[in-house]
């Protein structure tokens, strides 16, 4: 059996952004007149969301550990590697971190998927946590 890495972020954080992340869609979306319009993209039209605000300015307050551990938990969740290959995830979200790791997660239109798949693999799931505290 594999030993789970330790993560910074707190599994109950991860939960929370995932609650969040579901409360609004993160696809890309086609214009007013139903037509695809490749200027509109889903922070584009969220910028004005209340929850989306939240949610971006929840992220870019963690600590950059905790950046580090979503984005890869992301990765993992969307299936780049195993739990075996966390370090490794983790060593390359490090690498490619930047200041808009917030905008990053939140273009992915699968985000609170992965998170859900990610936090599965090491044995947790979100029924756990109280999350009105945040």
């Amino acid at each position: 059996m594999i030993t789970a890495p330790t993560l910074t972020i707190s599994p109950e954080k991860v939960c929370w952004i995932i609650l969040e992340a579901r409360k609004f869609d993160v696809q890309d979306e086609a214009g007013d007149d139903g037509e695809d319009d490749e200027s509109w993209s889903a922070l584009d039209i969220r910028a004005n969301d209340p929850t989306f605000r939240e949610l971006k300015s929840f992220i870019t307050s963690l600590n950059l550990d905790e950046q580090i551990d979503l984005v890869a938990l992301t990765w993992l969740g969307r299936g780049d590697g195993t739990l075996e290959d966390f370090e490794d995830l983790r060593a390359e979200a490090a690498r490619a971190h930047s200041r808009h790791t917030a905008a990053y997660l939140l273009s992915k239109p699968l985000l609170p998927d992965h998170l859900e798949d990610a936090l599965q693999q090491f044995g947790c799931t979100c029924d756990d946590y109280d999350l009105e505290r945040y």
